[in-house]
């Protein structure tokens, strides 16, 4: 099997679903191939997010970390996005990601990626509605992962189901 584009690449990427094929072509020019060795820090806690993450294979931790201790509160694989606080000016983040593994995937600078969205306002919406999605994502595993260190036992949502805000 031959080596995929990355505009192929982007079309498969579960993120990029339903995405107009000129989009996937804007995101094409701006994406990079990257990989990063096993236990590997992608992205360090209270540190500006400069990039924009698609996995495309391996697997990375999105953990809380102290000089005390670190948790990990989800794992990410193939078709799961990180770094959307890029797309924030001056915003610092709060949780470490680390790759689990090898672990390759499409790189935007989160610049690159703001000015895209700003030029074409279509982009800018579908971008922005995905980045909040995963931003509610970390918000419900960091919440689970909260209450089982308190002894709470949450019922989370299912796909289907919505998380009431």
């Amino acid at each position: 099997m031959g080596h995929l584009t990355l505009e192929e690449t982007l079309r498969n990427h579960a993120f990029m679903h339903g995405l107009a094929e000129r989009h996937i072509a804007r995101l094409a020019k701006l994406s990079t191939e990257v990989t990063f060795a096993d236990n590997e820090v992608i992205l360090a806690d209270r540190q500006q997010s400069r990039y924009f993450y698609l996995v495309t294979s391996g697997g990375v931790s999105v953990e809380l970390h102290t000089s005390i201790l670190t948790v990990a509160v989800l794992t990410l694989g193939p078709g799961q996005a990180f770094g959307w606080s890029a797309l924030l000016d001056h915003q610092e983040t709060v949780f470490q990601v680390r790759a689990r593994e090898r672990t390759a995937a499409l790189r935007i600078a989160g610049p690159d990626l703001t000015r895209a969205c700003r030029d074409d306002g279509e982009l800018g919406v579908e971008m922005l509605l995905r980045a909040l999605q995963v931003a509610a994502g970390r918000i419900k595993a960091t919440e689970a992962k909260f209450a089982e260190l308190c002894g709470v036992r949450m019922q989370l949502f299912s796909k289907k189901e919505h998380s009431p805000i």
